[in-house]
């Protein structure tokens, strides 16, 4: 199932987007956003796999917005403004529905979506590759305990050793697979299968205690919600 979110400042829109949708069998409209900065704390706190995004919005336009998210979930442009497609493909948008558009329409963005979602899970990495110092060496994701953001480094701690390769977070957020590492302190990402207690404000791997960030403590509770102490 695709989970889905739309925003767009026309409730007529957004009243489109959500009949287009429920007719659509493998699509879940979790909610919809008139207010696109009331979005963004949405965001941060919830995984989403497809954002309908609406060009034209009053304070920020759709692009602005899209730009600024940490993690980015595939986007499909909704506006009545055909001048903007050639840019909503540049930021890599995998559709562009031109308003007023048909439930078919909408159904051939939904299953671009669905094939790309698809070919991501047949295609999750085993390992990246990192600069370590002069070297540059082959990480299994599955060796990595957590990474922790220090100075202009990232630190990777794993079983036997520690890897420090200078890189900020947000793009080590980005090479990493999002069905396995999560961040949740402005400082921390850990490998959610090594996960082996969650506090309020802290998770335990192994003998290493590493603090959860006041603003990711809502994702972290959704992320292991059938964990006792979530």
């Amino acid at each position: 199932m695709i989970k889905a979110i739309a925003i767009d400042d026309e409730p007529i829109a957004l009243e489109i987007v959500k009949a287009h949708a429920e007719k659509t069998p493998f699509l879940s409209l979790e909610t919809t956003f008139i207010n696109a900065f009331e979005a963004i704390d949405y965001l941060r706190k919830n995984e989403i796999d497809l954002l309908f995004l609406d060009v034209k919005m009053p304070d920020i336009s759709g692009i602005e917005f899209y730009n600024s998210l940490l993690r980015k979930p595939l986007l499909v442009f909704t506006t009545a403004y055909s001048e903007h497609a050639v840019t909503g493909f540049e930021l890599e948008a995998i559709d562009y529905l031109l308003k007023p558009f048909t439930f078919v329409r909408f159904l051939k963005a939904c299953n671009k979506a669905h094939e790309i979602l698809q070919n991501k899970i047949d295609t999750i990495p085993s390992h990246i590759f990192i600069k370590d110092g002069y070297d540059t060496v082959k990480v299994l994701l599955d060796d990595i305990l957590f990474i922790e953001a220090t100075g202009n480094y990232m630190r990777y701690a794993l079983p036997e050793k520690e890897i420090l390769t200078r890189a900020t977070i947000k793009e080590t957020i980005n090479l990493l697979p999002p069905q396995s590492f999560m961040q949740v302190h402005r400082s921390f990402i850990v490998n959610t299968s090594k996960v082996e207690k969650i506090e309020r404000h802290q998770i335990t791997i192994q003998s290493h205690v590493i603090p959860v960030g006041g603003s990711y403590i809502d994702i972290v509770k959704q992320k292991f919600s059938t964990h006792p102490h979530a």
